[in-house]
């Protein structure tokens, strides 16, 4: 073999290289492959409607089938037809021209208005108790209440209109040498739009994959003709230089006295103007974006604390009358390839100064990004809902809920094999000022609100051909793979993922996709030429593993229902079957119903929230169905008729209790529904297929990374230095799973984000407790798993569900 892409390509000469390029491409793909359709029949999967259980209104009256007929838009190209212009002079100057003819709205005076709200005005009068204006001079109160206000907005002026304008020119030719197109479905535009109509502002609920977010969503808003969007942004991320340029242009900034305590003064006058700024907002009918994401590359929750705190606002605003209703409206963003982004867990990783991101951008123009290396990214609209309505239909859906140290423990540790009836309690978010001064009942519709919300926005994301072609390489072929053999299997996960109602985000020729693909992966797998003519795809090790990893992941809400199911089987025959048994032997076992319930409830426990994303009105026994539905339909499990009894699909002879009439839909609590269940439930087996056995392993491999990390996060117990905080065992944990990689080959495990989920997970589940001391809270080993006997039950445990 000759290697035609060296490990290091600064070794090579430019000309050289681009060379040697040419030609493994001309040489590999020059056979006639077929074309990637996205869609199947005559519909592509629509994604994005609202939830029909909390929502049943705006189900119906937001969506119409003919919206699915309509294409897509590339927001970023601009031409002569865009503009009332025509002429050879206009296509060269379509941009600027296009810039100038979008309509900006005039700023109103929006600071004298939230001045002269009804609660910054008795905190300024000193009719609150506590409040920042009692026994202080009105003139101090009033030029604190003005900073506190410069620090959350700016007001644009009629200059910065021809700002924005010019700043809309320069961000069109930025993103056309650094995307090669943004697309955007016009039916889901077309379903915002009617969302307008009804009268309500606009809450934008997105993802946070990169920090081009901030930037990218408003323009492409901006360009619909929805106005300047006021987007809501961590102050971690940027310098103070960048606020104040950023402030400017729409953006929102909490202050930082916000998150003070409940009775401080500077507390209470900083959430009033900050609540007072959101209220002139709203009912100004300014669109509002909120990111419910952490930023990338800062470890911890996925849900934003911060992102709750301006959503508790906008609930608190509705809830109170100040203005009728908000439409909400879920965004998903998704990119080829985001721009790496490293995470430290012992620092916080600098905010983007203005002089450093003027710097990057340059770079990345300068070095050839903008030519050879560009994404497409799909920008996704759900379906919009209406707030009031939510907030009615919702609380009917709560449930009593227990921690998983309740629920998981005993059962970890043998002292008892029930599972309890009730919903797993898990919140990782911590709770800031703004959040903990509404009711308790409050915070908690907020946080499942936000959690519903992106588990919208992430369903309704496009697979990109980068998520495919890694997963590929790391779930099936990390030894390599011929090129002929991989784009097969590229068509196969593709035609998979549409099968499953999931949209993808790429089209055209098989090669030409591959082409692409390969090329923005290129840092981390190495091409070889065989005598025979065709390429091997071959993985780089090391970290080259773990960012095929992070990229897979977003595959993962695909199949992620029918992986728990995969994991819920291995673990079931873990006891009756050797791992490394044929799968004829595998297949003879029987599986009831009530076991592979069990096998999956205890997994949907283990599994963190985050990582799972359900939604708060789906109850865990709904899951499991779901579950047990998808392995069924996939093919996995096959029901088994047993003698003597009525065949599964004989519902003829089926009596419907009465009982059954009144059953509120997902209760299956009651141990009274199992009046309409067959007695000893049905039962199955493993699927003989030829297809089933690899199917089965790529099921499993999917949720290997977390499985395995918790795994080593429970070997590490008794290696871990205990009592330390929880900054520095993160980094212990961190270290010793890259020195189990190194050891093992597993580097897709070697991820800071899964030693902190692994970590966090382990003190719901009492393994791990924090205690205070004179240095802060510091981690210590429970009681309870003190012993070495118990953190091998712990490793027994998790191990069961994975399969090698």
């Amino acid at each position: 073999m000759d290697t035609m892409l060296k490990s290091n390509p600064q070794t090579q000469q430019k000309s050289n290289h681009n060379g040697q390029e040419t030609s493994l491409w001309s040489s590999g793909f020059g056979m006639k492959m077929e074309a990637i359709t996205p869609f199947l029949g005559k519909y592509r999967p629509f994604m994005g409607r609202c939830c029909q259980t909390c929502t049943p209104k705006s189900w119906e009256s937001l969506f119409h089938r003919s919206i699915m007929d309509l294409g897509f838009c590339n927001v970023i190209l601009v031409k002569e037809e865009n503009t009332r212009f025509r002429g050879w002079l206009v296509r060269r100057l379509c941009y600027f021209l296009w810039s100038l003819e979008q309509h900006i709205p005039p700023s109103s005076d929006a600071s004298q208005k939230i001045i002269e709200n009804t609660g910054v005005q008795n905190l300024l009068s000193g009719r609150v108790p506590g409040g920042a204006g009692e026994g202080q001079a009105p003139d101090l109160v009033m030029k604190e209440v003005q900073r506190i206000l410069g620090h959350i907005q700016a007001t644009l002026c009629p200059f910065l209109l021809s700002v924005d304008r010019s700043t809309s020119w320069a961000l069109l030719w930025f993103l056309n040498r650094l995307f090669l197109n943004v697309q955007l479905h016009k039916g889901q535009m077309k379903m915002v739009r009617k969302a307008v109509q009804e009268g309500s502002p606009l809450v934008f609920l997105s993802t946070h994959k990169s920090l081009m977010d901030g930037f990218l969503l408003p323009f492409v808003l901006f360009s619909q003709g929805l106005g300047v969007v006021r987007v809501a942004l961590d102050p971690r991320t940027c310098s103070p230089a960048l606020r104040a340029l950023l402030r400017k242009l729409g953006a929102l900034f909490l202050p930082p006295e916000a998150n003070l305590s409940l009775d401080s003064s500077d507390g209470i006058l900083a959430r009033a103007v900050v609540r007072a700024a959101v209220e002139q907002l709203l009912t100004s009918g300014q669109p509002l974006l909120i990111f419910l994401e952490e930023p990338p590359g800062y470890p911890g929750p996925r849900l934003s604390a911060l992102g709750q705190a301006w959503l508790g606002l906008v609930v608190q605003v509705v809830q109170e009358g100040i203005i009728p209703d908000a439409t909400l409206v879920p965004v998903a963003i998704a990119y080829e390839l985001v721009p790496d982004v490293r995470c430290d867990m012992t620092h916080e990783l600098a905010p983007l100064g203005l002089w450093t991101g003027a710097l990057a951008i340059f770079r990345k123009l300068c070095n050839g990004w903008g030519c050879s290396r560009r994404v497409c990214v799909r920008v996704h609209l759900a379906q919009p809902f209406s707030l009031q309505e939510y907030t009615i239909n919702a609380r009917s859906c709560w449930g009593s809920r227990q921690t998983l140290e309740h629920l998981l423990q005993p059962i970890v540790l043998g002292e008892c094999s029930a599972v309890p009836d009730t919903e797993k309690e898990q919140e990782w978010t911590p709770s800031t000022g703004l959040l903990l001064t509404l009711k308790e009942e409050d915070q908690l519709m907020v946080r499942r609100l936000s959690r519903h919300v992106l588990s919208a926005s992430v369903a309704s994301s496009a697979v990109m051909s980068t998520a495919i072609m890694a997963t590929l390489l790391l779930l099936k072929h990390q030894q390599g793979v011929v090129l002929s053999q991989l784009l097969g299997e590229f068509s196969w996960l593709t035609e998979e993922t549409l099968l499953r109602g999931f949209d993808v985000g790429f089209s055209g020729q098989l090669r030409c996709l591959a082409q692409h693909t390969l090329s923005l992966l290129r840092a981390h797998v190495v091409l070889l030429r065989v005598h025979q003519g065709d390429l091997v795809v071959v993985p780089r090790p090391g970290p080259g593993l773990t960012h095929l990893a992070r990229l897979s992941m977003e595959l993962l809400p695909t199949f992620l229902s029918e992986a728990v199911g995969a994991c819920a089987v291995r673990g079931l025959l873990a006891g009756r079957v050797p791992p490394e048994g044929p799968w004829e032997l595998q297949g003879i076992e029987l599986l009831s119903q009530n076991e592979l319930y069990r096998q999956i409830l205890l997994l949907l426990h283990l599994l963190p929230q985050d990582l799972l994303l359900p939604q708060p009105c789906q109850s865990s026994y709904c899951y499991c169905q779901e579950v047990l539905d998808r392995l069924i339909q996939c093919g996995l499990l096959v029901a088994e008729e047993t003698p003597g009894s009525r065949p599964a699909c004989d519902t003829g002879r089926q009596h419907l209790s009465g009982k059954l009439l009144w059953k509120p839909s997902g209760d299956f609590t009651d141990s009274e529904s199992d009046d309409f269940e067959e007695p000893g439930g049905r039962c199955f087996r493993l699927s003989q297929q030829s297809r089933c056995p690899d199917f089965f392993l790529f099921l499993c491999r999917l949720l290997s990374p977390i499985l395995k990390a918790f795994a080593q996060a429970a070997v590490f117990l008794h290696l871990g230095q205990l009592p330390d905080s929880e900054v520095n065992y993160s980094e212990q944990l961190f270290q010793f799973l890259q020195a189990c990689a190194q050891e093992d080959g597993i580097f897709e495990c070697a991820d800071p984000n899964l030693a902190i989920s692994a970590i966090w997970t382990f003190k719901d589940l009492g393994v791990l407790q924090q205690m205070p001391s004179p240095t802060g809270p510091q981690l210590h080993l429970s009681p309870a798993f003190a012993s070495r006997d118990n953190q091998d039950k712990l490793e027994q445990f998790i191990r069961q569900f994975i399969c090698s």
